[in-house]
């Protein structure tokens, strides 16, 4: 665990250079628009060791296959979200010596993430090792007010020299992906040019052949006053810059001014993309930095005035979900429906930036209170759209009629993970999908998605389930036998009870949505049966016979539903008698060690209780939750908020505080180990649910908001705004009371500690309640 970023409330904040956390840094500090993104790469030239990275959202390279025993069903690709041409190089050279924070003499160093306006800011100061000395500020952002456009204001003061000092502004596109399965760079030149300043690179990636157009213009001022000086271009293979050289006196101004622009074949005919990229350039330079500065904060406000938390009294906790908050808002934004969210964002390459179950079991709750209505929807819509490639990826796999198995990974709706016990066993990422189409449609009430694109997911994933279920003699019940849960530290095991209770809900909601569509629409239910071919009498029956006749694994000396078959039988450990020095496991057991031991990376069991909470009592939840805590080891990203959630609703104050901290904190301090790889994108949502759902005691039943709210003693109060049915809500709640401001032309009546009250349009209604516990 790393503890060196300040804390506060609106910024992350790095003070002095330490090379060995650059890596952890560049993750931390990234930014983005949810179009592109980068990792917090410094502009000038650096040997040291780094990550360069830099993306554009939904263009991809299949990279074959590394396995070293191939296995009948495996995907032929991984796919890979690329690291695209690198538009921030601004290199420096000062009398011939090149700036170089690697070689440098660097003092008064200071990185700063500004969330609440959208950038990136750094300054310090260098001594080249000839001993010229000069200060160095930059400030950046891609904007989201403009999803194609970003810019850089980059200055050089030298300060006890004078002389020639030459900036080559570049382009860079002979990048690679570090992760790259043969060493091998994914992209080709299409073309590249200079004109009137403005240096385009057109790319295109091999096999997928995706065009990016990435233009840039740079501008430079000397003492507030452009200047104009021959401008060198210099030219090579995936490579164009500006060399520009001016002679400076000591504490003069040099303000390098640089615009630039992503454009994609996704978006623009191949043949007018370079017109795209002009025209974008263009705006950005009508525009000023200035004024795409304005936007920026102004677009980021917006931002902020609908999915705020905000948090009094406890200043790490307050930063943490900001910072969580910023990161989501950056990755995705919810305009393009072709697109979603990558575990790792634009911050790294691990996962492949491609889409995990994560986004359904994790995001999909805080875009619904955070976003309007179709942003959650256009992620729904995301798997619809990929409904047929489901059913492929399961005919590879030996099932058929119609049955649909979503990939643990993908950018297209191929299956791209290459890991034998993820790819064929992990298959509760159906369940997850299922459950976020339920979600939307109890958070929203939007039934008619059903019929328009919901039914047809269901029918497909219930159709999968029916299929993989077997009738055990022994146990006199269906069983779902060589399985992997969303606990990755047990592989081809039988009888998950998390992936048995998905596959038995899953049968009886997709049973109840098509009786709510064949009641509520003719059409579309004739519609419906005729293009899945579905034999209604004969597939609802089998669907509820199985889930009422399927198994769950069950402890009777413990009274606790079991991971699944055989975990009694490991020997029993608690994670409190593991030494520090043996964690993070994953980094320093063997793989065997772990799977036979009984530590758990998530609990799976508690997963479920968190998705079906309603249909247990607080016994049941407190007696599993004590039980799997103690053995669960949290070195998945997803695991922490659950366990947060679940110990609010058990009143565990120091549980619920502890594991809230942990998550939002998971890649500011670096908890694993693992954060220069990239951010923990999909886990952030987990730390907004941990504070509307967990402390807040946030649900909705019976087509009504519930709170149940929870307050951590280290804080003051806390509040958030919420959007909920075409209401916008502001709900702020202490240890004495909860008021609740409606925002909206509707009145709305909630629930809060089991009572009723009604919230009229434009007013706030003052609940002294004790909810403390």
């Amino acid at each position: 665990m790393k503890n060196y970023i300040k804390a506060n409330e609106w910024t992350i904040v790095e003070e002095g250079f330490d090379a060995q956390l650059n890596k952890i840094s560049e993750s931390i500090f990234s930014i983005g628009n949810g179009r592109m993104g980068q990792r917090a790469n410094f502009e000038e030239k650096y040997t040291g060791e780094t990550l360069l990275g830099n993306y554009v959202a939904g263009v991809y390279y299949p990279d074959k296959t590394r396995v070293g025993w191939w296995k009948n069903g495996y995907p032929e690709y991984f796919a890979k979200v690329l690291n695209a041409a690198n538009w921030i190089g601004i290199d420096v050279n000062v009398n011939g010596e090149t700036l170089d924070l690697h070689t440098a003499k660097v003092s008064d160093f200071q990185r700063i993430l500004n969330m609440k306006e959208g950038h990136l800011e750094r300054s310090f100061v260098a001594e080249l090792p000839g001993g010229n000395k000069l200060k160095v500020s930059s400030k950046r952002f891609c904007s989201i007010a403009d999803d194609e456009l970003a810019a850089i204001h980059y200055q050089i003061i030298p300060l006890n020299f004078s002389g020639n000092v030459t900036i080559t502004s570049s382009i860079d596109g002979d990048v690679k992906n570090q992760d790259s399965n043969y060493d091998e760079k994914f992209w080709d030149q299409v073309n590249s040019n200079m004109a009137n300043g403005t240096a385009y690179l057109t790319l295109r990636t091999k096999k997928t052949e995706f065009d990016v157009c990435t233009a840039a213009h740079t501008l430079i001022k000397v003492n507030q006053q452009q200047v104009t000086v021959a401008a060198e271009t210099l030219t090579k293979h995936k490579f164009i810059a500006t060399k520009l050289s001016y002679e400076v006196k000591a504490n003069d101004v040099v303000d390098v001014y640089k615009y630039a622009s992503n454009v994609t074949s996704q978006n623009y005919k191949k043949e007018d993309l370079l017109a795209a990229a002009e025209k974008a350039i263009s705006r950005a330079i009508a525009s000023g930095y200035d004024k795409l500065l304005q936007d920026q904060a102004e677009a980021w406000a917006n931002k902020w005035e609908e999915g705020d938390i905000i948090i009094d009294g406890d200043v790490a906790a307050q930063q943490a979900i900001r910072f969580n908050i910023f990161q989501l808002n950056q990755t995705y934004t919810g305009k393009d429906a072709r697109l979603n969210i990558g575990p790792k964002g634009f911050t790294g390459e691990k996962y492949g930036g491609s889409t995990y179950w994560d986004t359904e079991a994790y995001c999909i709750p805080f875009y619904l209170a955070t976003a309007p209505q179709q942003v959650s929807k256009n992620l729904l819509i995301y798997r619809h759209n990929q409904l047929q490639k489901a059913i492929e990826n399961a005919a590879k796999l030996g099932f058929n009629s119609g049955a649909a198995l979503y990939p643990m990974v993908t950018m297209n709706g191929e299956e791209c993970h290459n890991e034998w016990e993820i790819t064929f066993e992990e298959i509760h990422r159906n369940g997850a999908i299922a459950f976020a189409i339920y979600n939307y449609i109890r958070y929203t009430g939007d039934q008619s998605y059903l019929a328009a694109y919901g039914l047809e997911v269901l029918i497909g994933i219930a159709r999968f389930w029916k299929q993989r279920v077997n009738w055990s003699e022994e146990k006199n019940s269906y069983v779902i036998l060589g399985v992997t849960g969303p606990n990755e530290y047990e592989n081809n095991i039988n009888n998950n009870w998390y992936t048995n209770k998905l596959a038995a809900w899953c049968m009886r909601y997709a049973k109840e949505a098509f009786e709510l569509v064949k009641s509520s629409d003719v059409d579309e239910y004739l519609r419906i049966v005729g293009l899945t071919n579905f034999k209604e009498e004969q597939e609802l029956a089998d669907w509820t016979k199985i889930a009422d006749q399927m198994y769950y694994p069950f402890d009777k000396k413990h009274n606790v539903y079991l991971q699944q078959d055989g975990y009694m039988d490991k020997e029993q450990v608690l994670v409190a008698e593991l030494a520090a020095e043996e964690r993070p496991l994953n980094q320093k057991w063997s793989w065997d060690r772990i799977l036979r031991s009984c530590f758990i990376k998530q609990a799976d069991v508690l997963q479920g209780m968190y998705f079906f909470e309603d249909e247990f009592d607080l016994e049941t939840i407190k007696r599993n939750f004590k039980f799997y805590e103690s053995r669960t080891v949290h070195e998945s990203s997803l695991s922490p908020c659950v366990h947060s959630i679940l110990a609010a609703r058990l009143s565990d104050e120091e549980k619920a505080y502890e594991f809230y901290l942990r998550t939002s904190r998971l890649d500011l301090d670096d908890y694993n180990n693992d954060t220069e790889d990239g951010l923990h994108i999909t886990s952030m949502a987990g730390t907004w649910m941990s504070i509307v759902e967990g402390f807040a005691g946030m649900k909705v039943r019976d087509n009504q908001l519930q709170f149940n709210p929870f307050v951590p003693s280290q804080w003051n109060s806390f509040s958030f705004n919420i959007g909920f049915r075409g209401t916008q809500l502001k709900i702020k709640i202490s240890s004495t009371q909860i008021s609740i401001t409606n925002n909206s032309a509707n009145e709305i009546e909630v629930k809060v500690l089991n009572e009723a009250y009604a919230i009229p349009t434009g007013e706030t209604e003052i609940l002294f309640k004790e909810v403390c516990v």
